[in-house]
């Protein structure tokens, strides 16, 4: 019994991780440029503003990708890296525009994926 678009399939997986590194780093651009909502839907009370719908589209295909790396016993470190950051909140929280530009940073250096650091912090 073959489903359609079985999440077994590489080329499926494939074809979500490159839409998900295209769209997280087009993301992580404007965000780095000061837009706000790519990491949470929150939005402080009084702040005016729109909601960002690609940055939600962004955070569904993440979850999305993250459960079909799972279910191949794989993982996408660009995606897990994605959902911890937005996991961020509180008073400690060091802003979106330079948790963007930190990660950009870490993304052309090519960390994303290495050894894990312990308690690694973008601030």
């Amino acid at each position: 019994m073959s489903e359609p678009m079985d999440p077994q399939e590489p080329e499926l997986l494939d074809t979500l991780s490159s839409a998900f590194a295209e769209q997280l780093l087009a993301c992580l651009d404007e965000c780095a440029r000061g837009r706000k909502g790519l990491f949470s839907d929150y939005e402080p009370l009084g702040e005016e503003g729109e909601k960002w719908p690609e940055a939600a589209r962004l955070r569904e295909l993440a979850l999305a990708l993250q459960g079909i790396s799972a279910q191949q016993e794989e993982r996408n470190a660009l995606c897990d890296e994605f959902l911890d950051l937005c996991s961020i909140h509180g008073e400690s929280h060091p802003g979106e525009s330079r948790l963007a530009r930190t990660f950009l940073a870490r993304i052309e250096r090519g960390e994303v994926g290495a050894a894990t650091e312990k308690e690694w912090k973008p601030w």
